[in-house]
């Protein structure tokens, strides 16, 4: 039995051409258009659209960085962002 080996590991998980983040961000408000509607169908299309621009302006990984600066995330065996002075 073949095991299977994606061609390209560096790539996110693409979606169409929106990747896992902006197609999950256009999700939730796919679901608050269906509920709400009115402008919610234009924030749907026009939210990923400026979050995938601002996120190109930025190295990869960047807004996982930003996430753990504001303190709403942990790495795995990092010290958090607060912390002064820590051993190895």
């Amino acid at each position: 039995m073949k095991n299977y080996c994606p061609r390209y590991l560096y790539r996110p998980i693409q979606v169409l051409w929106w990747e896992a983040d902006e197609f999950s961000i256009m999700m939730i408000f796919f679901t608050l258009a269906m509920i709400y509607g009115y402008i919610f169908w234009i924030l749907m299309i026009a939210v990923p659209y400026g979050y995938s621009k601002f996120k190109k302006r930025y190295p990869r990984g960047f807004i996982f960085h930003l996430l753990w600066f504001i303190g709403l995330i942990n790495f795995n065996r990092y010290p958090t962002y607060f912390e002064r002075e820590f051993r190895e």
